[in-house]
């Protein structure tokens, strides 16, 4: 299938950067979550946001907005116009890297459209990517808004839909790429065990996808600030403070925050266990060519490194730094995973 017809170098280059844009986009929102930044900007200007205070009283007009938020009357109260600063630089930042994607989409994309660079079904595949990522914009700030309201808190739920079509984003934009790097080769017909190992691969990016947005739920809640102990939980195999029988109405209480991180560390067990019968089952097959083993060894690497993290980062009470990589963690643990289904499809057997 063909999907670039010229400037097939221009084109990969114009993607890898939005990858890295993306991927910086989700570094740096993680940041500003860890850094408990995220409802410093109370209002959505999509325009005339990108320009920060210019003078002290730009910024006082911004401190007094804050100060009429929850986050300021029941937590923040204490916050000089400095602390302030701090925490509105990130958010700043974040939304600006969203604008910047934008851009950095938009132009060159007409550019090359121009170009007849594309293929028609090579626009779609843009243009599901460009509505996807303005769609994110809005749920960022639809999951800002909900901590606006009552309660100095962002909504869980609407924290794992920001985080998961972030990466859903990133995911999309790496198919294509690996798509155009293929296009020349024909795609292969799959068949017993080799047909066998690609389906169970896609249960193991359910597994990941799943996993994904349990630590989104952990980062809502704050789940990692409690039962900060590895293997147990302070002591317990099963916390008895862990619902096996369902979620109460308010999933704020301390017996759903418990369950939820119950799910997260056990279920990153299983994700471990998926990806390392990935890896023990290809070696078996002996005709892989050199050029997907790469990706292979970084998807199980990367999959130890990221329990590890998962491990230190509660052991220690979720450190920014900690906390960070273990998030970027799981993208590089998606996006492996997906180039080692991708290079199944060209590989001869």
């Amino acid at each position: 299938m063909t999907f670039i017809i010229n400037k097939k170098k221009q084109v990969l280059a114009w993607l890898a950067a939005g990858i890295l844009l993306v991927f910086s986009m989700i570094a740096v929102g993680g940041l500003t979550r860890l850094t408990e930044s995220g409802l410093s900007i109370t209002e959505w200007n999509v325009v005339m946001g990108a320009i920060p205070p210019l003078n002290e009283a730009d910024w006082q007009s911004e401190f007094d907005k804050y100060k009429q938020s929850p986050e300021f009357i029941h937590k923040n109260f204490d916050f000089t116009l400095q602390d302030f600063k701090f925490i509105y630089w990130w958010e700043w930042i974040h939304r600006q890297l969203g604008r910047m994607i934008g851009l950095v989409f938009f132009i060159p994309f007409w550019y090359f459209l121009l170009k007849k660079s594309f293929t028609p079904k090579a626009v779609r595949r843009l243009l599901i990517i460009f509505v996807l990522g303005g769609f994110q914009g809005f749920l960022g700030w639809y999951m800002v808004s909900s901590g606006l309201v009552n309660e100095p808190r962002v909504s869980h739920y609407r924290l794992a839909m920001h985080l998961s079509t972030a990466l859903l984003t990133i995911s999309l934009i790496w198919w294509l790429m690996l798509d155009i790097q293929a296009q020349q080769k024909n795609k292969a017909s799959l068949s017993g065990r080799i047909k066998k190992h690609h389906l169970f691969g896609w249960i193991t990016l359910g597994a990941i996808a799943i996993q994904i947005v349990y630590g989104a739920f952990v980062a809502g809640l704050d789940a990692g600030q409690i039962h900060n102990s590895w293997p147990t939980m302070d002591g317990q195999w099963v916390h008895q403070g862990v619902m096996l029988n369902g979620f109460p109405d308010s999933l704020h209480t301390s017996g759903s925050i418990t369950t939820i991180q119950f799910i997260h560390r056990w279920w990153a067990v299983v994700v471990v266990f998926c990806i390392g019968v990935l890896w023990f089952s290809a070696r078996r097959f002996k005709y892989l060519q050199r050029h997907h083993w790469p990706g292979l060894h970084v998807m199980m690497g990367g999959v130890i490194v990221q329990f590890m993290l998962g491990v230190f980062t509660l052991l220690y009470h979720v450190p920014i730094w900690l906390g960070l990589l273990h998030q970027l963690g799981a993208v590089i643990v998606l996006l492996s995973t997906l180039h080692h289904l991708h290079r199944l499809n060209y590989q001869k057997f």
